[in-house]
């Protein structure tokens, strides 16, 4: 199988009210401000890739806790698995400074000022439940 055909792991963690984006050194179309996320390696389970990208990507440990679900991303249209996520350690800092430019915990609110395209409908129900405005 090909790097481009790997399925792609997003994870969406909340803490205190806010949910972590990173931005992108690098965006791909629309996508700069978007989940920690990253390709699911063979023989890997999307919730592993979860957790393995968070650490990679920003410094945080996090546990899956819920299955947001799957879908194939209309503008990138690679295989997308999203997972909610907890922090167990660490602070958000941009770990991997070649591919992550800048890192927010945004309110609900912000991430419409950030992210110019609709969330997965999942997703953004799992956010309204569990984040504060502003």
């Amino acid at each position: 199988m090909s790097k481009e055909g790997q399925p792609v792991a997003a994870a969406v963690v909340v803490q205190n009210g806010r949910v972590l984006l990173i931005r992108r050194v690098v965006s791909e179309g629309r996508l700069s401000w978007q989940f920690p996320a990253g390709k699911v390696d063979p023989g890997e389970r999307p919730s592993e890739a979860a957790v393995r990208e968070t650490l990679e990507e920003v410094g945080l440990a996090v546990q899956v806790v819920d299955d947001l679900g799957v879908r194939v991303h209309p503008d990138t249209g690679r295989t997308m698995f999203y997972l909610g996520c907890e922090v167990e350690s660490g602070t958000a800092y941009p770990a991997s400074p070649a591919e992550v430019a800048e890192v927010a915990w945004c309110a609900l609110e912000a991430i419409t000022e950030l992210v110019s395209y609709p969330l997965y409908g999942p997703v953004q129900r799992y956010l309204d439940d569990r984040l504060e405005a502003r």
